[in-house]
């Protein structure tokens, strides 16, 4: 029985490090090679966003960047550096109650997707000729899936993406507890929601992926214990054809970036110019008529 009590101590304190407001962290000038302007904009989760904007070539597309739970802009830095490198403008933002934009606790995804429409919204804005992609991380991916409506993007790539908050739950219960972590999932999850309205029935992003009118690309480390290979691609088959499912070897849930970027950079690279790209879009748009 202390074994049990005692675990579960560890579980509520663990997730508790999950739900802190992770709001208020300076963020530092953006690296002088991006040649980013700092941009600010409100969105209807409550939060004004703050971000870093990059101009790129005209008409070479764009690609807004969304962090993981607990993260910044700032974890986004390489995937900017190697768009802009091939020319893309790219947005980095900071969640609702991360880095610079304010808020009391994050919701998971739920209220983030409002700000993933505020950010897809100010590119469009800003740049209203480009075609728009979104690379969203763990949260920022279930972000992007989560709004009332698919965001209005013509290329979308999930990494690490949990289906359900209750998989998320379990999963980490499970690599942190070892078996004896599953069984105090539904005690987490009462724990933490509801919060600001949100409740585990609202954080489920395989029963919205099939929603999405962009094509999309899942990538997820066949290592990963918080989200699983089964569970992405459960996630994967859920999505609409035109998709890509790319499995990284060995990786956890970690920085995919990071961890194979030579890899990375060719396959996320090619997807996103082949629906960003005037020319590459039009090759698609052809081959889906043969079809």
């Amino acid at each position: 029985m202390k074994r049990w009590n005692g675990a579960a101590r560890v579980a509520l304190l663990a997730f508790a490090a999950l739900t802190v407001q992770c709001a208020g962290a300076r963020v530092r000038p953006p690296p002088q090679d991006l040649d980013a302007e700092p941009v600010a904009f409100r969105s209807s989760s409550g939060s004004d966003i703050h971000g870093w904007f990059v101009r790129g070539r005209p008409h070479a597309g764009a690609v807004v960047l969304l962090h993981g739970i607990g993260e910044s802009r700032l974890t986004m830095v390489d995937r900017a550096r190697f768009l802009c490198a091939a020319g893309y403008s790219v947005l980095l933002i900071d969640f609702r109650a991360h880095g610079e934009s304010p808020g009391d606790e994050t919701t998971y995804g739920a209220l983030e997707s409002r700000d993933a429409r505020a950010a897809v919204e100010f590119v469009r804005s800003a740049l209203p000729s480009e075609r728009v992609g979104v690379i969203g991380i763990s949260m920022g991916g279930a972000a992007a899936l989560l709004g009332e409506t698919p965001l209005p993007v013509q290329a979308l790539v999930l990494e690490s993406v949990y289906p359900t908050i209750r998989d998320a739950v379990r999963d980490r219960l499970r690599a942190w507890l070892g078996p004896i972590g599953p069984p105090f999932t539904g005690l987490v999850l009462h724990s933490i929601f509801p919060r600001d309205g949100v409740t585990p029935g609202d954080l489920r992003p395989i029963d919205r992926i099939g929603e999405q009118t962009a094509p999309v690309l899942v990538a997820a480390g066949t290592a990963d214990r918080y989200t699983t290979r089964s569970e992405s691609r459960a996630l994967f088959e859920r999505a609409r054809s035109p998709k890509e499912l790319w499995e990284v070897d060995h990786a956890a849930h970690v920085d995919l970036h990071a961890f194979a970027p030579a890899e990375y950079e060719r396959r996320i690279g090619a997807f996103l110019a082949r629906y960003l790209r005037e020319a590459g879009a039009a090759a698609s748009r052809l081959a889906g008529g043969r079809r």
